[in-house]
């Protein structure tokens, strides 16, 4: 439920009062479960800021070879999961088999990802960075490792949790929630 009684609708928030309301609910013993409008789209445009800073360095070391976010999402996914079968990666990425398969071309010419086929299910085909693409993978993924861990310290223990749970909220499918239910544990 929320209260959507902001006098502040449109306009965005000033710096000083995008960090020091954070916690009033929690601290003031107020019900988070009646938040503001204003307090929901202030959590809409701090993702839309995270989004941005989170993405801005990997697209610089992506641009200078000529990629983009697409190919960052493939070499991401495949890098965490080794030998991922091609229907795997499309229903995590939930796109269309037409655009996965330009990314993947192109990812492949150019030497980052090694499709093979597999053992028990010739007609699989099977997803692995290369040497090239692991170090690719490794450097976009570094700029990113360091970010987080920084808002991880900064924000302390709780939040870790927190933005878990808030991150499993806002994932709208059950199958990928179920994904990480043991994971960090």
């Amino acid at each position: 439920m929320t209260d959507i009684n902001s006098s502040k609708r449109g306009s965005p928030p000033s710096s000083p009062s995008l960090g020091g309301d954070r916690h009033r609910s929690a601290k003031t013993g107020g019900n988070p479960l009646f938040l503001r409008d204003e307090e929901l789209r202030q959590a809409i445009e701090l993702l839309f800021y995270a989004y941005r800073d989170f993405t801005g360095e990997p697209d610089i070391i992506l641009a200078q070879r000529d990629l983009g976010r697409a190919h960052h999402r493939v070499i991401y996914f495949v890098g965490r999961y080794p030998g991922m079968t091609v229907s795997h990666l499309l229903d995590i990425l939930k796109i269309t088999k037409q655009s996965l398969s330009r990314v993947l071309s192109q990812l492949m010419a150019e030497g980052y990802i090694r499709q093979d086929q597999g053992q028990e299910d010739r007609r699989q085909r099977l997803l692995t960075l290369t040497d090239k693409g692991a170090e690719l993978e490794r450097l976009l993924t570094e700029t990113q490792r360091k970010r987080i861990a920084r808002a991880y310290r900064n924000a302390g223990p709780d939040a870790v949790e927190g933005f878990r749970d808030v991150m499993l909220g806002i994932i709208s499918g059950d199958a990928d929630r179920a994904r990480f239910e043991n994971r960090g544990e």
